[in-house]
């Protein structure tokens, strides 16, 4: 059997949920990678086989997109060429974590496809959405249709739906509290991220920047570039985590049983989203409208925060669902 996986290259959670998916897909047969976009630090170990541009936002610098640099980034003939060029008839099964060249090259040649991503659970009406931007439920849904979809969330909020991909490397980390807070906001530049930081100067604070090449320290905070094996045992130890409005990276924290407190990008669906239903769950969430956000994170550090979130390890589970299902 021959497999195509398409991965969405923009952050860090589609090749972080591929990494734990890859090795078991390779149990049922030949694995072709495929990545388009290139905002993302984490890496995969297996060789790609197609490596495209694709449509993917670029990270601001102050809580939300660069759309300068978005629509800078953007190449419709390149895009067309790339979907044309793909050899999808030599695949028994193509699955599709949100990556719109694949998606759009099997619905032009009306070849099935299987979208397995996070963002496919948003097809269901049970998912909680903020009423406020419905109109981007478009752009979830076109962005990379699919023939058939099998999601991911917070909860099993539907009968397609799952609960998160927790990497092995996560699930097999040992915890412990030694005080400090980790931090990752990707579309948030240091300079505006340290002094809110320095005035909670009683904590330390460990920042995992996509705006640094090198690591520094000022009072009490400390920044390097993001590296997945250091941000691992940063979250493994801290007492909570601050990030953004991410499916991944919270999910994890959660499983951990870290404090979390979440900063959604604006104008981005899916993070606020992400961030409504973790509100819902009783979760902190700092929205773009509030402009105080020393008052919500000394809020959040001095109050405790319990919660249990069961993430059973059922990923070989859904893979293997999949591929009997869908395969032809």
């Amino acid at each position: 059997m021959k497999i195509l996986y398409a991965i969405q290259g923009t952050g860090n959670g589609h090749i972080s949920r591929a990494r734990e998916i890859v090795p078991l897909l390779q149990q049922h047969g030949d694995v072709d990678l495929l990545i388009s976009g290139t905002q993302a630090d984490v890496k995969l170990s297996q060789d790609i086989r197609f490596q495209l541009h694709g449509f993917s936002f670029i990270f601001g610098r102050k809580g939300g997109v660069n759309h300068y640099g978005t629509w800078k980034s953007m190449n419709l003939p390149r895009f067309v060429s790339d979907m044309r060029k793909l050899p999808l008839k030599d695949y028994n099964l193509i699955l599709n974590d949100f990556e719109p060249v694949t998606a759009w090259a099997c619905k032009s040649r009306g070849i099935e496809s299987v979208a397995l991503s996070h963002q496919a659970s948003f097809l269901s009406p049970k998912v909680p959405k903020p009423q406020s931007i419905n109109w981007a439920q478009l752009v979830m849904k076109y962005y990379a249709p699919s023939t058939h979809h099998v999601g991911f969330h917070f909860k099993a909020y539907d009968d397609f739906i799952h609960t998160p991909v927790i990497r092995s490397e996560i699930r097999n980390l040992i915890t412990s509290n030694l005080g400090h807070y980790t931090v990752y906001l990707p579309a948030i530049d240091d300079q505006i991220l340290l002094p809110i930081l320095k005035q909670i100067p009683q904590v330390e604070w460990q920042v995992f920047s996509k705006h640094t090449k090198g690591s520094f320290t000022d009072g009490n905070v400390s920044v390097c570039p993001v590296n997945n094996e250091q941000f691992n045992a940063s979250m493994a130890s801290c007492t909570g985590l601050l990030t953004g409005g991410g499916f991944e990276g919270p999910s994890e924290a959660l499983f951990l049983g870290k404090k979390l407190l979440v900063v959604p990008m604006k104008f981005q669906y899916e993070q606020q989203c992400n961030a409504f239903a973790l509100q819902e769950m009783g979760l902190p969430v700092i929205w773009g409208s509030n402009k105080n956000w020393v008052h919500t994170i000394k809020k959040w550090v001095s109050d405790p925060q319990e919660h249990q979130f069961s993430f059973p390890d059922e990923t070989a589970i859904v893979i293997d669902k999949v591929v009997k299902e869908f395969a032809r």
